[in-house]
């Protein structure tokens, strides 16, 4: 297949054609917690429960609810094949899930329809989509690292989010220790993803990353690092944000 067929439209700032056609050619495996994209499936219940607990304190809801997510629309930014679109929309979320290549929203459609699962997935990039949308909550997980201008892309992603709403990003910090674990670890000593997933000098420091955001008029109000445990086979949070972290950012208006 060749790019064009796998990359939506227009070019954007927030689009590398060579991200999309690496991550195209994996869409056969998202949803196999076995295969290439299992440190995604790991690590998903974590990052599921950090937007979750986020989202229940910013809207004043019960996180144990089993619906604690109703009514909120939920625009999920890079969304794969769905791995985090399904558990928010059995929350209760309306999700709408964008990810610019046309093999991994048919993937996430696929698997969707098989577990019964109503979201709205878009072969789209977040230029494209009309600028009068508006999400109480927008996700960029594991996105700022692969986009080619990470200043225009968070404007374009606050400028979809409704007064008061919530973002959650999730993303690589650029050190010494994140290329030691995250490229040479992850990709050429433990094999948990095909070499070249990640380029170091794309990954964005917290204090990079928040200050973009506050170009944006948005304010961290929350942040944590994720470490991985090799003999618990898990992965939590941690104050060490020197590799893998999150951060909740609101308006500061």
């Amino acid at each position: 297949m060749t790019m064009q067929s796998e990359v939506s439209g227009t070019s954007s700032p927030s689009v590398d054609p060579a991200e999309i056609a690496k991550f195209s050619k994996l869409s056969a495996e998202w949803w196999d917690p076995r295969g290439k994209m299992a440190p995604l499936h790991k690590i998903n219940p974590l990052r599921l429960a950090f937007i979750r607990d986020a989202a229940c304190r910013k809207f004043d809801r019960n996180a144990r609810s089993l619906t604690c997510l109703e009514g909120l629309r939920v625009l999920d930014i890079g969304c794969g094949a769905g791995l985090l679109c399904e558990p928010l929309a059995r929350l209760g979320a309306q999700v709408i899930g964008v990810d610019p290549s046309e093999s991994n929203i048919a993937a996430a459609k696929l698997h969707a329809d098989k577990s019964h699962v109503s979201i709205d997935y878009r072969c789209t990039t977040l230029e494209e989509m009309d600028p009068r949308e508006r999400f109480d909550i927008v996700l960029a997980m594991e996105v700022v690292e692969h986009v080619i201008d990470v200043g225009a892309f968070l404007a374009r992603c606050t400028s979809v989010l409704k007064p008061g709403g919530l973002m959650v990003v999730s993303t690589l910090n650029r050190t010494w220790k994140s290329f030691a674990l995250a490229i040479v670890g992850a990709e050429y000593v433990l094999r948990w993803l095909p070499r070249g997933t990640h380029q170091w000098e794309k990954f964005v420091t917290p204090d990079e990353l928040a200050r973009h955001l506050e170009s944006c008029r948005l304010g961290v109000t929350e942040q944590a690092g994720v470490v991985y445990s090799p003999f618990a086979d898990r992965w939590s949070t941690s104050s060490d944000m020197e590799v893998n972290y999150m951060v909740v950012a609101e308006s500061v208006d």
